[in-house]
């Protein structure tokens, strides 16, 4: 197993220096253009901020290939807006496919916020696993299911492409997906990304098996991803909550899990949730509070919906107390959240 050791130390107001075992570099800039110097060259990167598309331009420094000297100065072109960096120039379009065409234009209209124009373009690069993907993910930002699943769909089908054309033409694609209520994970134009993406679509429409099929599919590939493990238990859990053998599966997708990020907390969430089924209310509840002793880089909605569970396990144990403790530190953050008020008596249930 390799390991990566990397370290940022920031100098000022968007100036920071990059520490790694082999080598050093300098960035500096805004959210949605930096400029990298380092030994190997420089790389510009350029995007708008919330789209998450950018655009990576890499100019290595002569030495880097063989001898000279580094060329001093801007590279050429460092500074063209991503806007006039997708746009294929006269001759380019006589000899680029018209599918790889409408893919590129597609990338920039929606580097420019226009999502309507970008999606007209996609739909000439439909066939193509990069611009499924991309239409894919533009449809479900804007509420359209079905069209999103038809897209996905394509993009399964051709993923031995996914991300051949974004690198043929420099464009970094990802975007930052709910996967359940609590968590996000980032999605990149690979298989992975397109299962999660579908999945998700298939459960908002409520095709909870559709939905449970992507993930198996997904886990056999991905065993150990813990994504895709919080995916899976979540529709596990939707899809057969009094199942003794679904929750004790879901026990398992959690064995061993420690609480290092938000999806670590979040699966944690599911196995005290299946606990809490299974009657160990003990354990549940010394799950839960192992995961909320972290607060740092987890989410509100993360951290609360941990919070109830807990306080439903001190309710299961007889812990009115400690159960009222947890309820009312969660009225104070969000009044509305589940049936937190009714609880705790100041509205009827239900009500």
């Amino acid at each position: 197993m390799g390991f990566r050791f990397q370290r940022r130390i920031r100098l000022g107001p968007g100036m920071t220096l990059n520490l790694s075992k082999s080598s050093a570099s300098l960035s500096f800039g805004t959210r949605g253009a930096r400029y990298t110097v380092g030994r190997h060259g420089r790389r510009v990167t350029t995007g708008i901020p919330g789209t998450g598309l950018s655009y990576t331009t890499y100019t290595p420094r002569r030495g880097a290939e063989g001898g000279g000297t580094a060329r001093r100065g801007r590279a050429a072109g460092d500074d063209i807006p991503p806007s006039r960096r997708l746009t294929l120039g006269f001759f380019k379009r006589l000899v680029t496919p018209k599918d790889e065409e409408a893919l590129v234009d597609g990338c920039r209209e929606f580097a420019l916020g226009r999502e309507t124009q970008a999606l007209r373009h996609l739909g000439g690069a439909a066939h193509l696993a990069d611009g499924a993907y991309l239409a894919g993910l533009l449809h479900f930002k804007r509420g359209q299911l079905d069209e999103a699943r038809r897209c996905l769909e394509t993009a399964v089908a051709r993923q031995g492409s996914l991300g051949h054309h974004f690198d043929k033409y420099g464009v970094v694609a990802w975007f930052q997906f709910p996967i359940t209520e609590e968590l996000a994970a980032r999605v990149e134009p690979r298989i992975r990304g397109v299962l999660l993406a579908l999945a998700e679509v298939h459960q908002q429409q409520g095709h909870l098996e559709e939905a449970l099929a992507r993930l198996e599919e997904l886990h056999g590939r991905e065993p150990d991803d813990v994504v895709v493990r919080v995916s899976l238990a979540e529709v596990l859990m939707d899809l057969r909550p009094d199942d003794p053998g679904t929750c004790k599966r879901i026990v398992r997708l959690g064995e061993g899990v420690e609480n290092q990020t938000q999806a670590h907390a979040a699966l944690m969430l599911h196995r005290a949730r299946a606990l809490r089924q299974l009657d160990m209310p003990t354990a549940a509840r010394e799950l839960l509070s192992k995961a909320l002793r972290k607060k740092k880089d987890r989410g509100a909605e993360l951290l609360q919906a941990l919070r109830y569970e807990r306080a439903l396990a001190y309710e299961d144990l007889g812990q009115a107390r400690r159960a009222r403790s947890d309820l009312e530190r969660l009225y104070a953050e969000n009044p509305d959240y589940e049936d937190v008020a009714a609880r705790l008596g100041l509205e009827p249930p239900g009500g």
